[in-house]
């Protein structure tokens, strides 16, 4: 008789683990809060668009192709990953644009337009990430840090690739153009961090991108998460719906499994948490049960919580990807780049001014939009809950002013042309998404916070609970929260009966081929 598996939500940390643990032989059942899969990745419809909720930029294609293939099956038959090129276009504050893509000669020209000298540097740059990757991510990132000498033993190394250095920092060393230095440090922001107090661990993020591209999911994310639910299915795995857990059932140090706010209870060998780690800690689970690390003091007084989002998304009855200057990812820096993420992540202040992601996904699928249509989302930082905001009163304020600063300067006659609207802000992250602070990747990817010093993969109290998504080790992201997918996997099997399930799957490892 199989052993039985239940997650706790449904993120893509909680679909690849119910994805690979289905194709292995487990039981598996996953509960869901709302009334669709996909955690932040919820589709939203409205006359005739569709809206991703969350995940847009799919990096390493190769984690979603592997669990399918620990199936039998092809992701192909599932899903439709769409390159695209550029990558992303990023734009300074005068609205002059900067693309990058996975062709070395390309880069190299769109630099020299900018700052010749950063050409040499670049190259010097990139020499560097590859080596970062094969600590950050091929050697450590599906490895779980359960014990303090699991770090000593990579703090060497760590220190080696000067991960006591920020990613701005990190990337200064070579980059000279203050703006060349921002499209190269951009990508923690997508993870919860601040480019300017991140680890330089996450400089590898750029070498991910350049070696296996970026990839749009055909119909959107949740086509994604469509997808992996199916293949979930046919292997056996089942998802329950607009079931909310109230309670994670302990005694004697295991989690025996859930009771749901219904009353209803279930039974499990082991339990996997894709809520948020700290909100799962702080309400899923006995204060006595928690232990030091797990603490209400832990989580309310010495962590750090990412930043939140303000999220417009909204679609127009015309087309604006004719003779537009806008490309699929459009990243638009503010004047004050640098001091207005210092507002957000340290002052917790909103300010005035944003930096925003503008995504254009029906430039590339005109299936997220009726005919003659366009679909977007405009994504801006603002700090956690943790500031003094009244966002009952500044969520219109605050969107009637991105709204007319795209209209003003990216989409002409704007607003006069949407048809479908909705909006989300720090209250739906923690109300909806049960989101500590209201934090929209969960704990900041800061190095106090990696690795060893993150919530650990595996409850330090509660031998067969286990944690998967952005709160955990690695930490926020596709490749992070799958990553985190394979560490529980592999402690489940660990910790299962004598013979444990024999894996279909090599580690990370060793499937992944580095170029030369």
């Amino acid at each position: 008789m199989s052993q039985k598996i239940i997650i706790i939500g449904s993120g893509f940390g909680g679909l690849g683990a119910a994805a690979r643990l289905s194709a292995l032989g487990y039981d598996v059942d996953v509960f869901e809060k709302r009334d669709k899969l996909g955690g932040r990745a919820y589709v939203y419809e409205q006359n005739g668009f569709k809206f991703d909720g969350g995940p847009t930029v799919i990096t390493a294609p190769f984690m979603f192709d592997d669990i399918f293939e620990l199936g039998g099956r092809k992701r192909e038959d599932y899903v439709e990953f769409k390159s695209l090129n550029p990558f992303y276009r990023i734009f300074d504050n005068k609205g002059v644009s900067f693309d990058y893509n996975d062709d070395p000669d390309f880069i190299y020209e769109e630099i020299r337009k900018r700052n010749p000298a950063d050409v040499e540097g670049y190259k010097r740059f990139m020499a560097t990430t590859r080596a970062i990757f094969e600590k950050g991510f091929v050697e450590l990132a599906d490895k779980p840090f359960l014990k303090i000498g699991d770090m000593l033993r990579v703090a060497p190394d760590l220190i080696k690739l000067q991960s006591y250095k920020t990613v701005y920092n990190y990337v200064s060393q070579f980059i000279e153009d203050d703006f060349l230095r921002f499209c190269f440090t951009f990508h923690p922001l997508f993870i919860g961090g601040n480019p300017f107090t991140t680890t330089s661990i996450y400089a590898m993020i750029h070498y991910l991108e350049r070696e296996w591209g970026v990839d749009y999911v055909m119909g959107g994310t949740g086509a994604l998460v469509d997808g992996l639910a199916r293949f979930t299915e046919e292997l056996g795995g089942q998802f329950h719906l607009n079931s909310a857990v109230a309670e994670i059932i302990v005694e004697k140090g295991r989690a025996k499994g859930i009771r749901l706010e219904d009353g209803r209870v279930f039974y499990a060998d082991h339990v996997i948490s894709n809520a948020d780690v700290a909100w799962t800690n702080l309400n899923l689970i006995d204060k006595k049960h928690r232990g030091v690390r797990n603490s209400d003091f832990r989580f309310n007084k010495l962590t750090r919580y990412s930043m939140s989002l303000f999220v417009i998304y909204f679609g127009t009855k015309k087309r604006y990807n004719v003779g537009t200057k806008l490309a699929h990812h459009n990243i638009i820096l503010g004047e004050r780049y640098k001091s207005h993420l210092t507002d957000i992540f340290k002052n917790k202040v909103l300010a005035e001014d944003f930096s925003l992601y503008l995504h254009m996904p029906s430039i590339t699928d005109p299936s997220m939009a009726p005919e003659g249509c366009e679909s977007f989302y405009v994504l801006s930082p603002v700090p956690h809950l943790g500031a003094d905001v009244d966002w009952t009163v500044e969520a219109p304020r605050y969107r009637d002013a991105i709204m007319q600063f795209l209209e003003d300067n990216y989409l002409p006659d704007l607003q006069e042309n949407i048809i479908a609207e909705h909006v989300i802000d720090p209250l739906h992250f923690r109300d909806t998404l049960n989101s500590t602070m209201g934090a929209a990747f969960s704990i900041e990817p800061i190095l106090a916070q990696s690795a060893w010093f993150r919530p650990h993969n595996r409850h330090e109290n509660i031998d067969n609970l286990y944690f998967v998504g952005a709160g955990t080790h690695p930490g926020a992201g596709l490749p992070g929260v799958l990553s985190s997918s394979i560490i529980a996997q592999d402690l489940i099997i660990a910790a299962s009966a004598e013979k444990p399930i024999p894996r279909k799957l090599e580690p990370i490892s060793d499937f992944i081929r580095v170029p030369a």
